[in-house]
């Protein structure tokens, strides 16, 4: 008999016994039982094990969602990206692996909005009235909007076309962010935990956001032309040079051979082009040519975030989807 199991300070209100119970009969499954295991402490869980050798699998309610994760032998990057488990696997090898199926669920029940490539009719004014938006603007955050020295830049929450800053997002926090910091990595994150400065210390890696429209206007760079194309990147050179030398920036002889080059011709040029303008935008920050400076909105403080370096506020602020 294979018995799964729901751990948790108390169980009394757990209707999963119950509804994993009539599914297992349902599918027909007569070598499964499900129980509900009471924990004082998630440090009871090595001795549930010893005492339940049976064990196939396990679900964990509040409050050990978090406080399970040191007695697990690994999390996967389901449970990494929310910091949460709520599924322990159990292996043959005898390895814990915790999962958080809500994340996935969710991220599903989501993809209808978030399809790999563009439908007839979808726009981004269509995504948001879907949403209960009032416009296209409402899926911007306060920093994605246009200023009187910059154009808007394309919103977090949009995937397709040209513009997938999104799609950038998601792959930066599922394939490097979460699983650096489900292993302990000494990330702190500006400017939701202070300022720039503040937050710099040996040994810990301080994470903030550029925008590489933005740094070109604090830098003076100039470019003609779209920096997706080599020719474009490559005229920029001169204004890049004078940046650098402005905040004392040396050139190693590589960087000087990507500059003279446009940064290559294949697909990405421009990546290693938009790189150098983010380093030269934090380099001015802790140089004090620009601020780190936030706006006095909890809203952005607290869940959107800023772009380093940015001092000047939309020239249209759009209304909060959501009340703060």
């Amino acid at each position: 008999m294979r018995t799964f199991g729901l751990i948790g300070r108390s169980l009394s209100h757990s209707f999963s016994q119950t509804y994993f119970t009539q599914k297992f009969y349902r599918l027909g499954l007569k070598d499964c039982r499900y129980e509900l295991f009471e924990l004082a402490s998630p440090r009871e869980l090595p001795d549930l094990l010893a005492k339940h050798p049976d064990l196939a699998g396990l679900n964990v309610t509040i409050p050990y969602k978090e406080e399970i994760w040191p007695y697990l032998t690994d999390v996967a990057s389901s449970a990494a990206l929310v910091g949460a488990v709520n599924v322990i696997e159990m292996r043959a090898d005898g390895s814990l692996i915790g999962h958080n199926t809500d994340y996935v669920g969710f991220r599903e029940s989501l993809r209808p909005f978030y399809p790999a490539r563009g439908l007839r009719g979808m726009t981004r004014a269509s995504h948001a009235a879907a949403l209960g938006f009032a416009g296209p603007a409402s899926l911007s955050r306060l920093c994605d909007l246009a200023t009187t020295e910059r154009p808007a830049g394309a919103p977090l929450f949009w995937t397709l076309g040209a513009n997938q800053t999104g799609k950038a997002a998601i792959s930066a926090w599922r394939d490097w962010l979460a699983p650096a910091l489900a292993a302990g990595a000494p990330y702190r994150f500006w400017p939701f935990e202070g300022g720039l400065r503040a937050l710099l210390a040996p040994g810990t890696a301080v994470l903030a956001e550029t925008y590489p429209a933005e740094a070109m206007r604090h830098l003076g760079v100039v470019l003609h032309g779209s920096k997706r194309v080599p020719e474009a990147r490559r005229a920029a050179e001169p204004s890049l040079r004078l940046a650098m030398g402005r905040l004392h920036v040396a050139p190693a002889p590589a960087l000087v051979a990507a500059l003279q080059s446009g940064f290559g011709a294949d697909a990405l040029g421009e990546d290693r082009f938009d790189s150098l303008l983010g380093l030269l935008c934090v380099i001015g920050v802790l140089d004090g040519a620009r601020p780190d400076t936030v706006p006095d909105d909890p809203w952005v403080r607290r869940w959107e975030g800023w772009v380093l370096g940015q001092d000047a506020v939309p020239v249209h602020p759009a209304p909060l989807p959501f009340p703060p």
